[in-house]
């Protein structure tokens, strides 16, 4: 059953521009000049509309260009179509210029009748004529009057237009007024449009707004019409978002372990899925078979017709849940490497599959919380909507030409992928660029401060795409978040660091500044296996060794990270009662009683999944944890399950409802750890699996829900949603699990120190650090009363109260700067120190400044048309050409980078060493 109400946006043959909410034809030219501007837009889009509607000409033959007007709702014999009384006209005319007094006046052309009103025999053909009066710089105030019978009465609406130049067309859409379609009428114009019918009433207006979101935001974002009719569970959608989600989920497991390493995240799939779905429309047959009777008897169709925004967005969701490396290998690599645990391939998969699905189920039974009232805004999903819109509204030229995005893609891609054999192969020096520190490789103090690899980064220049989009690329963050998260790097690594290190506060001076491992008081790293106890079978810590051998120390990088943690999770409760609090509240007294918006509205159209599907979901791989644990006998007892699962039961509502009104995520990572340290101390596998199984069901809860509700937002039925991202977990899961045991049978020393490869394995470096520290060693030795870092608890304190002067600023100047200020982006934004180290954070932000301030600043147009582009193509290019070297090159025939000054003049200096202020051994404290 096709909708009532005609379809826009990504879901209609004709959509609306997301960034306007204007018209836009297929080919992405927009009435409110999103695209091209002026005759050449309006040449353009005549083109497209001649070739889209061509059948529809009026009966004596006339071309829409001649007339200057298209009438295009389909004929009975076409699809079915609205039976709205009323016609879409694309119209031309000549707005007067900017800031003229004079209204100009066009004709609006003849009506076809049997195309249009064949639900309305009594309605004749009429010709009318539409005055153009400036209103403000940018907007006209059109009036149409037509000579039809009396349903159709004057219209007055103000609508958006470029400025034209003398002498140019410029193209808008108008409808001739129907008391019955006025909510069709305000939506056709454009988001922002006030419009309004000359006999319109106070009926009309509350029919508008239960017939569109609440919130601008959402408005300005999503489409709020449906095309039931659009097929989304097709063959191609499956076949590419499955190969591409498989792929980038093996590649994502193997850059877990290396560094340098990028990411592909899935933005890119996002961007890499629309021209491969293009391709696979245009050559594959329209064919449909059917399924034999015992297998359903389903029909599939090769190709449905064109790739369209749902099946897109099935894709995007997919990735979505699918391609990051499980948080639970961290716990079997660190389990294997450093504690010398033999843990199977089936025991890894279920812990994998029992922490990714256990989240699955969570979100599902919040559905009805956090994904269906209008209030659960997800802000960050409307990013994907607006870029889903803008992909699928047409490729535009940008100024009348240029090249299309795919092809500025491939071009990027080619020349991404063929750079990196330099920094990562040929002349890794671009990589490890710490040049200041070549003109003096012994200087200890200048190697502590501009070094690459151990130092704070300071020479800020490094020309590999992988270092620089560690953090993630510094072409998609925005430009306002990537200031805070600098302003943090400076204060608290590039000024207070350097304090706490030179005065050797905490014995900081001892180690280098930034490393990822924890150390002795020798000034080592720390021999973990000194301190394990494992006659049992389980691997506790050995208090009289421990005693024996040495406190266990953090370098000052940790110490920082740490300072930082503490301070944001308290900052983040209460910059959120400040700031939000009064929406919250707000929001909670809707969330009962608010009345279903228009996307609610639409998705009632589509059978909605059973709670029970959610709910055996839950249960199934909660049992399969407890299967794991209990048959490979691994020493984590279930209670400690079911306690590590109720902090995701109980911080998923208010933390998801925070998350979703104010993109502020609540993290239970220092719970997670607390927690399990206190109850089993010394339990370090028990405490790993506490903390992984918590914190996985929670973050997967939360990423399930936000795709939901993505789904909400386009329209996609809930059991296609249920289905996709259940099933690319599933097999994802299943293969990465598999490249990781693939990798450590084959590779020799990974996760060690210098590895060959660059396959060191820093993120379970840094896990393994907290792990020692939580879990083995316990939260009372290091940070409980007259333990050596209990101190850093007073940034509780500090994190509380420093949101509060910058809100009563706000408040008394609510225009002053103040309020671009958020506390917990500055804490929070450097969070990925380690492993990421000062270079990364100085480097990525000197590219922000160049793309996402000068370059937007002063080119709109081309970073606006390519900036997402050129960072989705250095993304996988850059990605490309690291697995090319290590698959082609590496791996098989052990082939090392040559030896020469470019590839040898970093490892030669303190920077590469790791530089220390003092090299004397720190006594034992008196017992």
């Amino acid at each position: 059953m096709p909708s009532k109400r005609p379809t826009t946006s990504a879901q209609s043959s004709r959509p609306v521009t997301a960034s306007t909410g204007a018209w836009a034809d297929p080919d992405g030219v927009s009435s409110a000049g999103a695209g091209a501007s002026g005759a050449d837009a309006v040449h353009a889009h005549h083109l497209a509309m001649q070739q889209s509607h061509a059948e529809f000409d009026d009966s004596e033959g006339e071309s829409e260009e001649d007339d200057g007007l298209f009438a295009y709702l389909p004929p009975q014999s076409a699809a079915p179509a609205t039976t709205s009384p009323y016609a879409h006209q694309q119209s031309r005319a000549l707005p007067p210029a900017t800031g003229a007094t004079t209204t100009s006046t066009g004709m609006l052309g003849r009506i076809d009748e049997d195309s249009i009103y064949d639900d309305r025999p009594d309605t004749k053909p009429s010709i009318g004529s539409f005055d153009f009066a400036p209103v403000g710089s940018e907007s006209y105030r059109m009036t149409a009057v037509s000579t039809a019978p009396s349903h159709f009465n004057a219209a007055t609406a103000t609508i958006s237009l470029p400025s034209p130049k003398s002498g140019a067309l410029s193209s808008t859409d108008m409808l001739p007024y129907s008391p019955s379609a006025t909510s069709d009428m305000k939506r056709a114009f454009s988001a922002g449009s006030s419009i309004s019918g000359a006999p319109d009433d106070k009926k009309h207006d509350e029919e508008d707004e239960d017939e569109d979101s609440p919130y601008p935001e959402v408005r300005c974002a999503v489409s709020n019409l449906d095309d039931t009719t659009m097929p989304c569970m097709t063959l191609r959608m499956w076949v590419i978002g499955m190969i591409l989600c498989l792929v980038a989920g093996s590649v994502n497991v193997f850059f877990n372990f290396r560094q340098p390493a990028p990411s592909v995240i899935p933005l890119v799939l996002l961007l890499i899925s629309f021209p491969i779905g293009k391709f696979v429309a245009y050559i594959m047959p329209i064919r449909t078979f059917r399924l034999p009777r015992w297998l359903g008897g389903i029909e599939i169709a090769l190709n449905p017709g064109p790739f369209n925004v749902k099946e897109h967005v099935l894709i995007y969701i997919m990735a979505n849940v699918s391609i990051t490396s499980p948080y639970a290998l961290s716990a079997i690599v660190v389990g294997e490497i450093f504690y010398d645990m033999k843990l199977s391939f089936w025991f890894s998969f279920l812990l994998v599959l029992a922490s990714q699905l256990t989240g699955f189920g969570l979100a599902g039974l919040c559905r009805r919380f956090l994904v269906w009232p209008a209030s659960m805004i997800w802000p960050q999903n409307l990013v994907a909507c607006t870029l889903l819109n803008t992909l699928h509204a047409g490729e535009d030229a940008l100024g009348g030409g240029g090249i299309s995005r795919f092809r500025f893609f491939m071009y990027a891609f080619v020349g991404a992928f063929l750079y990196t054999f330099l920094p990562a192969y040929l002349f890794t020096s671009l990589s490890v660029f710490s040049w200041v520190c070549w003109m003096k490789p012994n200087g200890t103090v200048v190697n502590q401060l501009f070094g690459v690899e151990s130092g704070l980064g300071m020479g800020v220049l490094t020309f590999d795409w992988a270092q620089i989009s560690w953090v993630g690329s510094p072409m998609m963050v925005p430009w306002w978040a990537e200031v805070h998260a600098m302003v943090g790097f400076v204060l608290f690594y590039w000024i207070i660091t350097p304090i706490l290190y030179y005065t050797n506060t905490w014995e900081l001076g001892h180690f280098p500044i930034f490393s990822s491992m924890p150390y002795d008081r020798f000034g080592d790293v720390y021999d973990i296996k000194r301190v394990l106890d494992n006659t049992t079978g389980i691997v506790t810590l050995n208090v009289t060794s421990y005693n024996e051998y040495s406190p266990l120390y953090m370098p000052a990088g940790w110490v920082m990270t740490y300072l930082l943690a503490f301070a944001v999770s308290a900052a983040v409760i209460v910059h959120t009662l400040l700031y939000h609090g009064g929406a919250l509240i707000n929001g909670l007294k809707r969330m009962k009683v608010e009345k279903d918006d228009i996307h609610a509205k639409l998705m009632r159209n589509y059978p909605e999944v059973p709670d029970w599907w959610y709910l055996v979901s839950f249960v199934f791989f909660f049992l399969l944890a407890v299967v794991a644990v209990e048959r490979w006998k691994v020493g984590v007892p279930v209670w400690a399950l079911v306690l590590a699962l109720l902090l995701p039961v109980i911080y998923i509502l208010p933390g998801g409802f925070i998350f979703a009104m104010t993109g502020q995520p609540i993290t239970l990572n220092l719970l997670a750890q607390i927690i399990p340290g206190s109850l089993l101390p010394g339990n370090v596998f028990a405490n790993m699996v506490f903390k992984v199984y918590s914190l996985e069901t929670h973050n997967e809860a939360i990423m399930f829900v936000a795709d939901l509700k993505l789904g909400h937002y386009i329209k996609v039925p809930p059991r296609a949603s249920f289905i996709a991202q259940s099933s690319a977990t599933i097999l994802s899961s299943f293969l990465q699990v598999g490249v990781k045991q693939w990798l450590f049978e084959n590779v020799d020393g990974i996760c060690r120190p210098g590895q060959k490869d660059r396959l060191t394995c820093p993120h379970n470096q840094v896990f393994y650090t907290a792990s020692a520290i939580w879990g083995l060693l316990g939260p009372t030795r290091q940070f409980g009363k007259g333990g050596m870092y209990h101190p850093e608890l007073y940034a509780l304190v500090f994190g509380a109260l420093l949101p509060i002067p910058f809100w009563l600023y706000q408040r008394r100047y609510p225009q002053g700067k103040a309020k671009l200020i958020s506390i917990p982006v500055i804490l929070n934004g450097v969070a990925q120190i380690p492993p990421a180290t000062a270079i990364n954070y100085s480097s990525w932000f000197v590219v922000a400044f160049i793309f996402q301030y000068v370059v937007r600043r002063a080119r709109f147009g081309w970073w606006s048309k390519f900036n997402y582009v050129l960072s989705a193509a250095l993304d996988s290019g850059t990605v490309m050409g690291i697995m090319v070297i290590f698959f082609c090159l590496q791996l098989p025939k052990s082939i090392s980078p040559p030896q020469w000054w470019g590839n040898t003049v970093y490892k030669g200096t303190l920077d590469h060493k790791g530089a220390v202020s003092f090299h004397d051994p720190i006594p034992l404290a008196p017992r």
